[in-house]
């Protein structure tokens, strides 16, 4: 085990000193990874963001009833009993009048507005969520609930959500058919920085052959150079969209505030940002076990994985 042990630390030692023996080469090669991962993680994380800012996508379809402003509590009572009768219905809540009213004054970008006012303009609401996301459906439930006594008007929620729903899951599968073809060029580019360390290094590895080197010891400093390359690139493709959001958010704070929103962008949260540098780990250990490969079995024609 120790054997082992010291054979693996030699190589991370002997990759980790080629990394900063050519510092010009790896800060390079480093750079266009970085930068190259950076495009759909910042993609990623920005979907992850929207979505987080939109609670309510994804939940089931909405309809907001509004009473007349004449509505009296027995009315409220005849058609909350309604609602629970109602199979089309999940749940539903009641949005006094009051109540709708102190959050309206609350919202900071209406506070001019609703001081002006002398008097309460807001109707006694239920806000129902419908079982089923059938569009036809949803649309007939509203057009029987306008209907109601005293119900003034029905409004569907759901549309919005689902376009921007829609949208989001767009997002998402840009990112992940970007960091899939990115991927493969990080792949292409451990490939060939290997393929050159192999060619300089050819006659080294056929004496390590000659005197009794087994392929497994050859192939290990360049698996290892390959994941560090990876691995490095990853962490430096989530610096730069942390720098990039640090640059955005201050003017994007501004921008919410005139929404009275205080939306901002975050990073990946920690087991996305692991994901992320296993990921491209990953990448460079398959780019330089291809390139070790190829490359050895060019030298040797009897290569043989061992």
């Amino acid at each position: 085990m120790r054997a082992w042990l010291a054979h693996h630390f030699h190589a991370l030692g002997s990759s980790t000193g080629r990394l900063l023996g050519s510092p010009l080469s790896s800060l390079l090669n480093i750079a266009v990874i970085g930068i190259a991962f950076s495009f759909p993680v910042g993609l990623y994380a920005i979907v992850a963001n929207v979505q987080l800012a939109s609670p309510r996508v994804g939940s089931d379809p909405q309809l907001t009833m509004f009473m007349a402003l004449a509505a009296t509590a027995d009315d409220v009572a005849a058609i909350r009993d309604r609602l629970k009768n109602e199979q089309r219905v999940s749940t539903f809540r009641f949005i006094p009048r009051n109540e709708a009213w102190q959050r309206l004054q609350q919202t900071a970008s209406l506070g001019n507005v609703t001081s002006s006012l002398d008097h309460n303009p807001l109707p006694d609401a239920f806000v129902v969520e419908a079982r089923g996301h059938d569009p036809r459906v949803l649309q007939a439930l509203r057009d029987e609930l306008k209907g109601w006594p005293k119900v003034e008007h029905v409004q569907l929620d759901a549309l919005w959500a689902q376009r921007l729903a829609a949208g989001l899951r767009l997002g998402r599968l840009a990112a992940l058919i970007l960091i899939g073809l990115l991927g493969f060029a990080l792949v292409a580019a451990t490939f060939n920085t290997i393929r050159l360390q192999i060619l300089t290094r050819r006659e080294e590895i056929e004496v390590s052959k000659l005197i009794g080197a087994t392929n497994t010891f050859i192939r290990r400093p360049f698996l290892y150079y390959g994941t560090l390359q990876g691995l490095i690139g990853g962490a430096v493709a989530l610096g730069i969209v942390a720098g990039s959001f640090w640059l955005l958010n201050d003017e994007l704070a501004h921008l919410a505030a005139l929404y009275g929103s205080q939306f901002q962008l975050r990073l990946p949260d920690l087991p996305d940002s692991l994901t992320l540098l296993a990921f491209a780990a990953v990448l460079g250990w398959l780019g330089a076990w291809l390139s070790v490969g190829r490359h050895l079995r060019r030298i040797d024609p009897h290569w043989t994985r061992k």
